[in-house]
């Protein structure tokens, strides 16, 4: 269920269609709450959107009910008690709750039916949903938070000019105009508006001193609210660049595995996994049991018809090492033949032969079988074989 109703990977397609779902009933959300703005419609397809609405409340309800029985896979490290408090209190876990709480509020509260339903206007906080589902809006979300600090900083220097150039206006300016710069906030609103080059024109200066300093502080302005914009697009910039050098420039190593099932006798049947004593270089990546993956802890007991996933790192040298498999066809000249009989060069190896489900770890007394598939570590080529790269 964790896994179903968090991001998805392109591989689980189960998840993905949750993710795409949820993506779509949150733009479906908003639009209703759009289209109920207009009389007319409203009107028209008023007990249409009701029912919508009913069905959305009740699905996004569901999710967060499932988000918190699943917390503990959320946060692994913590006990249940602590997952779930974390992600109630999470900025997810407060967008999902405004989703739909203010939906209940007058059921439990009739007398402030009213007042909730200016709440429920917090429901298009459900749209940071979408950027969560996909990768690409992420970018955002990683640019405001890697460039947070120099963002405060931007803001701090823009409130302080605000706060100056509000005092030094109303200085300037109540003489002259008392009813339009009566009060320090009649500053501050005539210095937002202008710094913010929005600009009213509902407060302007009419003193010579006034629009003096007015112009000299719409200037300040621009190049103040250009800091942040230009942040913002440097991280923008960095995090692209960071992309691209990860994607095109960082060279990759791919991890090798094999899987092992566990037969009857096998010595591994009924040990734990740190019991193991595993080489170093190999880990163990996963167990497969009855259909599902098992996330191999040290704990993990191992069980008869388990399929563990092994895993190794590559050789650092960069040298690869070439197998050749050779399936023994009825006519083989092989068959019959004992390892220790054949007629190949000494630099030669037969690794394995595989007969069946059988692996067998060959030794000199063995006897090939026809429909055996025979690995050999050579450097000579034989005919039908199949290059293998460990």
């Amino acid at each position: 269920m964790f896994e179903i109703i968090n991001i998805g990977a392109g591989d689980d397609p189960v998840s993905r269609a949750y993710d795409i779902i949820m993506s779509c009933l949150v733009v479906l959300y908003l639009v209703i709450s759009i289209l109920e703005t207009f009389d007319s419609i409203l009107l028209r397809f008023g007990h249409v959107f009701a029912v919508l609405e009913v069905i959305l409340v009740i699905v996004f309800t569901v999710d967060y009910i499932l988000r918190i029985f699943t917390a503990k896979y959320l946060y692994p490290t913590k006990s249940e008690g602590e997952a779930i408090f974390r992600y109630i209190f999470s900025f997810s876990g407060i967008v999902d709750l405004l989703s739909f709480l203010p939906y209940y509020l007058p059921v439990f509260f009739p007398a402030g039916w009213i007042a909730f339903r200016m709440i429920r206007v917090v429901r298009i906080f459900r749209l940071f949903r979408v950027n969560a589902y996909y990768d690409s809006l992420n970018v955002i979300t990683e640019v405001l938070s890697s460039k947070r600090q120099q963002l405060i900083s931007s803001v701090v220097i823009v409130l302080i000019l605000m706060l100056a150039a509000s005092l030094c206006m109303y200085s300037v300016e109540h003489e002259a105009q008392p009813q339009t710069f009566k009060d320090a906030f009649s500053g501050i609103w005539w210095s937002a508006s202008t710094l913010l080059t929005v600009g009213y024109g509902d407060i302007y200066p009419v003193t010579v001193l006034g629009k003096i300093l007015g112009i000299i502080i719409t200037f300040l302005g621009v190049g103040m609210v250009a800091i942040p914009t230009g942040i913002i697009s440097a991280g923008f910039v960095e995090q692209y660049a960071e992309m691209k050098k990860r994607s095109e420039y960082l060279k990759e190593a791919d991890v090798l595995f094999v899987k092992v099932k566990l037969r009857e006798k096998d010595p591994w049947i009924g040990k734990r996994i740190m019991e193991l004593m595993l080489p170093h270089g190999l880990i163990t990546a996963a167990i497969l049991r009855d259909g599902s993956s098992i996330v191999p802890r040290g704990n993990v007991m191992l069980n008869q018809g388990d399929v563990i996933v092994l895993g190794a790192e590559p050789t650092s040298d960069g040298e690869e090492i070439d197998l050749k498999e050779i399936v023994l066809s009825a006519k083989s000249p092989w068959v019959g033949c004992r390892v220790q009989d054949l007629d190949i060069s000494r630099k030669t190896l037969v690794v394995m032969i595989r007969r069946g489900d059988d692996v067998i770890i060959p030794r000199g007394h063995h006897v090939f079988e026809a429909g055996d598939h025979v690995y050999l570590y050579t450097e000579k080529r034989f005919r039908n074989s199949e290059k293998i790269e460990v």
